[in-house]
């Protein structure tokens, strides 16, 4: 086991703190890094993809998962495999697709742990149709406070207060999920533009969940008539019927690949400073650029399934053009219902001019059983913005308020900077996910940056 003291942040490149590192190779291993605690506690840590500092511990130790990856055995007839809690979903989607099975949930990258996807229970593009990550989780093994390993079930408080707990109950080592099937390699993909977002809202909902996949693009620079414009991705599964001539017999495909037709920042170089002050024009330029860009409809459209759910995988890291402080993203869901609340949410952004050039919109379906899940039945909506953005923190604070107010939540996986007060009004069942946490680990060997900062 390798260990070291190191400066770390999360995927946003806010806030670092420094931490011991300790990268088991074994179960073992792992176990003997709890037990051996420092008093400031230690959390687990796959790829750092959260923008935020879930995965951060100040002072004290960081148990780095990435290099307990195996997959221990694929059941092809059954549908079922179990792997380490450090294998990622893009790995885990290279070996399964071959085989006819698909990962249960796939988010918008694949650089995501299968231990981090349950312990921040990731929504994924069909959320109405599959729920979250861990609602797909058979069995998982964690290591909790005492170094001893537990097979955790569905249905049981500590599978639920694990699932979306950020690694506060224990150490994920290992899971088993259950998978979904497909015939070929290709999605059937649909977009098209919305021009406003009462338009957008309208064309989400006109089509129901005929295609289960779906996203949108939200143009935040556009204002007035233009405010909340957008682009819907729309997919379903292609059968062995719709795929091209050209595939011949391979029905499945290990190729990945990105999305044909824009990129994120097309034509845009690294901007000294980042995307603030002027540079908010070459932003509102680029949103420009994509958006009539794009089809005013397209349907029938194959993509490699990598291409559709991790497109941006393939791309440029854009995180040096958001400057030196990093990038905040954030995340909330408000309910069906509460439109309005999305669209003064949607305006107050637009009326700042802040160069927001990634924001996404999805639908969210049933509440997933964890504890501290975020989705929940509405709308969704992701946006990145630069941390050193004047008046930032004070605009979040203001959407949080705005959100709590509606019923909504904000993502802990993916915060930053909210304040203590706004968890508790946004998740009405972090008494129980703090009772159940003192009981199981009353010493607090299980410790974040954000769990401090949020009196987790």
């Amino acid at each position: 086991m390798s260990v070291d003291t190191v400066s770390l942040t999360g995927w946003g490149r806010t806030a670092p703190t420094t931490a011991v590192r300790f990268r088991p190779r074994s179960h073992e291993e792992a176990a003997a890094v709890v037990r051996g605690r420092g008093p400031r506690g230690v959390i687990a840590r796959g790829l750092g993809r959260s923008p935020g500092d879930a995965a951060q511990n100040a002072g004290g130790s960081v148990l780095d998962l990435s290099g307990l990856a195996r997959i221990g055995g694929v059941d092809a007839a059954a549908g079922v495999v179990r792997c380490d809690a450090g294998v990622s979903l893009e790995r885990l989607l290279r070996v399964l697709l071959p085989l006819g099975w698909l990962p249960p949930v796939l988010p918008g990258t694949g650089r995501v742990t299968v231990g981090g996807a349950i312990g921040s229970d990731l929504p994924g593009l069909d959320h109405r149709r599959a729920g979250s990550f861990a609602r797909h989780v058979s069995s998982l093994e964690l290591l909790t406070a005492d170094g001893e390993v537990r097979t955790v079930l569905p249905g049981t408080a500590l599978f639920d207060a694990t699932a979306g707990g950020l690694g506060l109950t224990g150490v994920i080592l290992a899971a088993t999920l259950r998978l979904r099937r497909v015939t070929t390699g290709l999605m059937s993909v649909s977009t098209e533009r919305a021009g406003d977002l009462d338009d957008l809202l309208a064309r989400f909902t006109a089509g129901g969940d005929r295609l289960p996949y779906a996203s949108a693009w939200v143009d935040l620079m556009a204002r007035g008539r233009a405010t909340g414009r957008g682009i819907l991705t729309r997919g379903e599964h292609a059968t062995p019927e719709t795929r091209p001539a050209h595939a011949g017999r391979t029905r499945l495909s290990k190729r990945s690949g990105a999305a044909p037709g824009w990129s994120l920042l097309p034509g845009l170089p690294p901007l000294p400073g980042g995307l603030l002050g002027p540079a908010a024009t070459a932003a509102a330029l680029c949103n420009e650029v994509r958006y009539r860009g794009s089809a005013r409809a397209r349907t029938g459209e194959l993509r490699p399934v990598p291409a559709f759910f991790h497109a941006s995988d393939a791309l440029p890291d854009v995180r040096p053009l958001y400057g030196r402080g990093g990038l905040v993203r954030y995340r909330f869901t408000v309910g069906y219902g509460q439109e309005e609340t999305l669209h003064r949410v949607v305006r107050r952004i637009a009326a700042r001019r802040s160069p927001a050039v990634r924001a996404v919109l999805q639908r969210f379906g049933a509440a997933d059983p964890g504890l501290m899940s975020f989705a929940a039945p509405g709308w969704s909506l992701e946006l990145d913005l630069p941390a050193a953005l004047p008046g930032l923190a004070r605009l979040l604070d203001g959407v949080d308020e705005e959100v709590a107010a509606a019923g909504g939540r904000v993502c802990l996986a993916k915060d930053s900077r909210m304040r203590p007060e706004a968890v508790a009004a946004m998740y009405p069942q972090l008494a129980e996910f703090r009772e159940l946490r003192a009981g199981l680990d009353p010493a607090g060997a299980f410790r974040s940056d954000l769990s401090r900062r949020l009196g987790l």
